[in-house]
């Protein structure tokens, strides 16, 4: 999953990192800079979004070995502006072990703060894993 993430073509553009640590979670890290800011001069919405959407999409996908999740819905909250600095979104596996998944993930600043919260639901494609870059099952 760690390689299928880095292999996504939209990391080029919000540079981050993904790590699995277990099953039903993920931990992302990020740096927030001047590039993502919005007319304001703090991170635009749609960093706090990717990056909440990928730690719960991927803390759900951990427990799916054979098909690529789709976010079918995301409920995000924004609750402290980040300008800069090094940014920790950790996704975990709510509900649900067939069709449908429930996960949720938060945004941790480099003081330690909650600055955002979201919870998606993900549903199981009809897209094989093994079908797509970068990724390959566990142990090949």
């Amino acid at each position: 999953m760690e390689r299928l993430y880095a292999a996504a073509p939209i990391n080029a553009l919000f540079a981050s990192s993904l790590r699995i640590v277990g099953e039903g979670r993920v931990r992302l890290a990020f740096d927030v800079g001047p590039d993502v800011y919005h007319a304001a001069g703090a991170a635009h919405g749609t960093i706090y979004f990717k990056m909440l959407d990928d730690a719960a999409f991927y803390a759900a996908n951990t427990l799916v070995t054979d098909r690529f999740l789709l976010t079918t819905s995301f409920n995000l909250h924004f609750t402290k502006p980040v300008r800069e600095g090094r940014v920790t979104a950790e996704g975990r596996w709510v509900s649900g072990r067939k069709r449908v998944y429930v996960a949720e993930a938060r945004l941790i600043d480099s003081d330690g703060d909650e600055i955002g919260r979201g919870t998606g639901t993900f549903m199981r494609s009809r897209i094989a894993l093994s079908s797509l870059p970068g990724y390959s099952a566990e142990g090949e």
